[in-house]
């Protein structure tokens, strides 16, 4: 028996059930099941505007008579292109309801892109935010098919005092006057809808229930299809992982973007189908934040590293007691022990007695699949499988199982691993395989090991390694070094083109608040390196940066950096 079928990490789960009954229901109908549970408990705080269960459930069903009525049915895809706002959780659980699927894109798109997610999602219509409406309007041209243009406003979800100071806003002046015609306002479709009769609810827990997009294991853009029974799996599975016996009353800090599946599944899903609040953040500032944190004092914080370096330069929360803080959970990108001790002793200055738990998971299965036991960290590991998740190390490519502690590629077999690529079976079949156990696994991509007891650890992509004079550097070790100095923020390493080695290494620095870049400061990381990594390894160039570039959900993207170097390079 392989070490995947013994699952060791069953000693460790502490009060977390090994398996878990998922009931044969859609998102909607989970929703709909807490929502009767727990009418007057708050669904989502926005802006300083509340609104509760009950009330939310009314809001889904008006907004689906709306859409039925706009003739939208049953396998239908719309784009879902919005921050963080009401009118994006009524629109996406109301496409549920009607058997509709939402396809979810970032508001800050270019226009091309836009186009290229509406025609391969076959969209019959997309909702956004008044402030991007011509720019979905310019692509009317390259759209294969008519799409209504649904258009929200921010401004009809403010609580009264701010609809008076809303005009003066920075987001209203950017939004353009719209034109009388060519779009639908969303209020006036759901009121078009107000006396529509809906069909049953027949809603299947396998049909598929939202498209989010990745990368994949090749770098081009696929739209994963995922279920309801992923979404819900992964909800039950966070809350019993989570160590809380019940998250029911408490506030979710949903920061993280709603068209992510980490903002999504967790921050939105998991709290909504445990009677939790989340706190609806249209837009990420570390002032917004740090404010967030002091009025509404969150229970929990699922985000990306750079949100978690983001409390480190919070100079507002100086002195202010986190205690309210139960659960800090960490994935989307490779948080360094180095990161975790700076946060943790954080958070410990700031009388919260939790620490911050790394998981780990990809958007192929929702998101997190992993989370570190909440009384069983080791360093460096980004924990053990959820319940009914199984995890195996394999040697890449193929399903040959590895030993404990040996590295290959992260394999995930469980009932949050998608359906599959939208319209790509060849890939679908490259990254879902059967193996000889009889499970289908999904083949991450990513480059890791278990030890003995089941605890797993994340190396990198596979594709996000330097080759230097023959050796073979990985990145995120050398940033874990780098941000060990105690005058280094965050780091990014990456190569560079070089005719002699191949690549050379180089690394980006952010210094820590108060440090002044130097060459003095640059020679005193070098000497760090050359005490803590092997020479081959070392950066040949350190670049400071007051801050790095951040991907569309607040990872480090590492690939501009790259190609910013590496086009330097080609110039001299």
């Amino acid at each position: 028996m392989g070490l995947s079928s013994s699952a060791p990490w069953l000693a460790y789960y502490g009060s977390t059930p090994a398996s878990i009954d998922y009931p044969h229901l859609t998102m909607y109908q989970m929703l709909a099941e807490t929502a009767r549970m727990y009418p007057g408990n708050i669904a989502y705080h926005f802006m300083g505007k509340e609104t509760s269960y009950g009330e939310f459930l009314r809001r889904i069903e008006a907004a689906a008579k709306g859409l039925w009525e706009m003739g939208i049915r049953k396998g239908d895809r719309v784009t879902i292109c919005m921050a963080n706002t009401p009118q994006a959780l009524d629109c996406f659980y109301a496409l549920n309801r009607i058997g509709a699927v939402p396809n979810m894109i970032h508001p800050l798109s270019a226009a091309n892109e836009i186009a290229f997610y509406i025609n391969v999602s076959h969209s019959k219509a997309i909702l956004t935010l008044d402030q991007f409406y011509y720019k979905v309007d310019s692509i009317r041209s390259s759209l294969k098919q008519p799409c209504t243009i649904l258009i929200a406003r921010v401004s009809e979800e403010l609580p009264a005092h701010l609809k008076l100071l809303y005009p003066l806003s920075k987001s209203a002046r950017a939004a353009e006057k719209l034109p009388k015609t060519g779009y639908t306002l969303w209020h006036d479709m759901v009121k078009a809808g107000q006396k529509t009769v809906l069909p049953p609810d027949d809603g299947k827990f396998d049909d598929c229930g939202a498209i989010l997009y990745s990368g994949g294991t090749t770098g081009t853009t696929k739209g994963i299809l995922l279920s309801n029974l992923n979404f819900n799996a992964l909800g039950l599975q966070t809350i019993a992982a989570s160590g809380l016996t019940s998250i029911a009353g408490m506030k979710m800090l949903s920061i993280m973007p709603v068209f992510h599946g980490f903002g999504l599944g967790i921050g939105i899903h998991t709290a909504l189908i445990g009677g939790a609040c989340c706190v609806l953040v249209p837009q990420f500032s570390v002032k917004v934040y740090a404010d967030i944190l002091k009025k509404q004092k969150p229970n929990l914080i699922p985000g990306v590293p750079t949100l978690f370096e983001a409390l480190l330069r919070a100079d507002s929360l100086d002195g202010v007691d986190l205690s309210f803080l139960k659960g800090i959970f960490s994935g989307g990108d490779s948080l360094s022990p180095e990161l975790k001790k700076k946060v943790d002793a954080f958070l410990k200055a700031h009388n919260c007695p939790e620490q911050i738990r790394e998981g780990y998971g990809t958007t192929e299965c929702v998101t997190a699949s992993c989370l570190t036991p909440k009384d069983y960290a080791r360093s460096g590991s980004i924990g053990v499988p959820f319940p009914d998740t199984y995890y195996k190390i394999v040697v890449p490519g193929t399903d040959r199982e590895q030993p404990a502690n040996t590295e290959g590629e992260i394999c995930v077999s469980g009932p949050t691993v998608m359906m599959g690529y939208m319209d790509n079976p060849e890939e679908t079949a490259q990254t879902l395989r059967r193996h000889y156990d009889g499970r289908v696994w999904l083949h991450t991509g990513d480059l890791g090991s278990m030890d003995q007891d089941g605890f797993v650890y994340f190396r990198q992509r596979i594709k996000r390694m330097i080759i230097t004079s023959g050796y073979n550097v990985y990145p995120s070790q050398l940033e874990n070094v780098i941000d060990a100095n105690e005058k280094v923020l965050i780091s990014c390493v990456i190569g560079v083109k070089d005719p002699y080695r191949v690549q050379k290494v180089k690394a980006f620095v952010v210094p820590m608040p108060g440090v002044e870049p130097s060459d003095a400061l640059r020679q005193e990381i070098l000497d760090y390196c050359a005490q803590n990594m092997a020479k081959y390894a070392i950066p040949r160039e350190i670049e400071f940066r007051r801050e790095l570039p951040k991907t569309l959900v607040g990872k480090v993207a590492y690939r501009v950096l790259e190609e910013e170097a590496n086009a330097g390079e080609a110039v001299r």
